[in-house]
């Protein structure tokens, strides 16, 4: 009996102790940090060349990345970005980026395997199956980052291009060719 006491007065120590350490030598993040990573979208995809959006996030703090590396946030994330930190917008880095619209990721499902590769790649769960059977795309959330489309060895996954409706379309950013046909119009 004694020992049992001796060993829950020593677990009880050990969690005041714990607690204590860690509320006296908490480490505060950047809050810059916590705000830009809330901002993007968290696929994962690392189509920023960044393995994930946290670290996409510090690189923008530490001046290592622009605002506008993120395809699947697309624009509204930069000028989101572009907002929080008082920057000026910047046209999405990735050319092919950029002028690709935006898509979804359709499965074939009659031609479907269920081998579960897709889903495994799909860093937002948006496709949703079971092993051997057919799996498909939840439309409001797939962000159109393609990682499903490599894996898949029978290649019945398609990249569907999203109708522009009046809901989705947006005002393009000015360039630096628009910029030049004003001043030699004036």
């Amino acid at each position: 009996m004694s020992a049992i006491l001796a060993i829950t007065l020593m677990a009880l120590l050990f969690g005041l102790l714990l607690g204590y350490a860690a509320v006296r030598f908490r480490v505060e993040g950047d809050p810059i940090v916590e705000k830009i990573d809330a901002l993007l979208p968290q696929t994962q995809c690392g189509q920023c060349s960044y393995a994930g959006c946290r670290p996409y996030a510090e690189a923008i703090v530490a001046g290592e990345a622009e605002i506008n590396r993120c395809p699947p946030g697309g624009e509204a994330t930069m000028l989101a970005l572009s907002d929080l930190l008082g920057v000026d917008p910047l046209p999405l880095d990735d050319e092919e980026a950029a002028s690709k619209p935006k898509a979804l990721a359709v499965i074939i499902e009659k031609d479907c395997i269920g081998c579960t590769l897709c889903i495994q790649a799909c860093p937002v769960d948006a496709i949703v199956g079971a092993a051997k059977q057919m799996h498909t795309v939840i439309a409001e959330e797939c962000t159109g980052c393609e990682l499903c489309v490599p894996p898949c060895p029978v290649e019945c996954i398609i990249m569907q291009p999203l109708q522009e409706t009046i809901n989705n379309w947006r005002w393009p950013l000015p360039t630096d060719e628009n910029d030049t046909l004003l001043r030699n119009a004036s």
